[in-house]
């Protein structure tokens, strides 16, 4: 059965809407700024610095910066919502969303306001850095009263929502599903990252000889997918997932568990891995896991497709990350052109060569073309999601 991801809000560090975000997305803008969160050293983080949607008045409760990156997507695609909550009923309409932070900076100034004055600010709310509230949010914003959840395993949170999303839908259970994820800025993060050594004191590199490591950013991706076309016809050929255990925090060095959750995204999707025309790298610039990384990759395809990872344009979106790095594939099949790889051009020769996509790379012209993108998450929580143009 086909189904399809037949329109796209999203807001990041590079900007607000499809159109801003391709923009600098394919001209290889970096939006990574210093940030003095980390006693005793520096990093660098991609915030957000488009203007945010408000909550409206009766959801003042859940109002906090990860809901409002979250209603800033959604609104970008409100009358295709309506749309859908016209044709098939609230009811019929789902939502499944990742997060990973929620409105944990929320959080933080409350306590930092308890310590310092003895109260909590009057704003304050518990329920605004609940890890469950994202779905809660999504539905009072939109209206839709199917089945609704909210997804949180790290990195990859937003990726299983868009598989959540499909087995909904082929199960019978809905008509559309609002599904993607968000995920804020805050110090626990940061600081959290920073005591794993994983940080880098400069933007980061993915696959450099030179790369130390992450710059974490924010960010929000919401599809709406359904069984037909509404909008746009680019399909969700297919999503698939593992959970390796390898480690807590370090991928496993074989990439068994990555490797075995794009074999899954392939085979739900019917595709050979020669089908396969980009790769949306996890990438994230940290020794072990684009080592792991381009192990995986290069054993799967060896036809050598065009790879990039977005994370030293926009940084490090954690449970954002799997929603908005298949967003960049959706933006990457509707302008026929591949993200660019920004970094610094010095390949690791430890690692096995990758075909990285410089500026201006057009995606082949065959069509029906096929795209992956990769999320590898803590604990071994691995996601592999596949888009490509209509094959109906």
């Amino acid at each position: 059965m086909a189904v399809y991801l037949t329109d796209l809000g999203l807001v990041n560090a590079l900007g607000a809407g499809q159109a801003a975000v391709s923009q600098a997305l394919f001209a290889g803008e970096r939006a990574l700024t210093l940030c003095d969160w980390v006693p005793g050293r520096t990093t660098y983080t991609a915030p957000v610095t488009a203007n945010l949607t408000s909550l409206p008045p009766e959801l003042q409760v859940l109002d906090c910066r990860n809901a409002r990156l979250a209603a800033t997507a959604l609104e970008q695609i409100s009358p295709t919502l309506e749309l859908a909550l016209e044709r098939y009923g609230a009811h019929r309409v789902a939502v499944v969303a990742g997060t990973s932070t929620s409105g944990i900076a929320e959080g933080e100034a409350a306590i930092k306001s308890l310590m310092e004055t003895g109260k909590l600010p009057a704003q304050y709310h518990y329920s605004q850095q609940e890890i469950g509230n994202l779905c809660a949010l999504v539905t009072k914003l939109t209206g839709a009263t199917g089945p609704s959840y909210t997804l949180s395993t790290a990195c990859s949170s937003s990726a299983h929502a868009l598989g959540s999303a499909k087995r909904l839908l082929d199960a019978g259970l809905a008509d559309a599903v609002i599904a993607g994820g968000a995920d804020s800025l805050c110090r626990l993060t940061v600081n959290g990252f920073a005591a794993l050594e994983s940080v880098s004191a400069e933007p980061c590199l993915p696959f450099s000889v030179n790369r130390s490591g992450i710059n974490i950013g924010e960010a929000a991706a919401f599809f709406l997918v359904t069984r037909e076309p509404l909008i746009h016809d680019i399909e969700l050929l297919g999503v698939g997932a593992s959970s390796d255990a390898h480690h807590i925090s370090a991928p496993d060095p074989t990439g068994a568990g990555a490797e075995a959750a794009i074999r899954a995204a392939l085979s739900s999707a019917r595709c050979e891995p020669d089908e396969v025309d980009y790769i949306n790298l996890h990438g994230t610039g940290t020794p072990l896991n684009d080592a792991m990384e381009a192990a995986v990759v290069a054993r799967l395809f060896s036809h050598q497709p065009l790879c990039s990872s977005s994370k030293g344009q926009l940084g490090h979106t954690l449970g954002a990350a799997g929603a908005t790095e298949t967003a960049l594939c959706w933006l990457a099949l509707t302008e026929s052109c591949t993200p660019p790889h920004v970094w610094d051009k010095q390949p690791d020769p430890a690692l096995p060569e990758l075909y990285f996509a410089p500026r201006n790379s057009l995606l082949l012209p065959a069509s029906p073309r096929v795209v992956l993108s990769n999320s590898f998450a803590f604990g071994g929580n691995n996601a592999a999601v596949l888009l490509g143009d209509s094959r109906s």
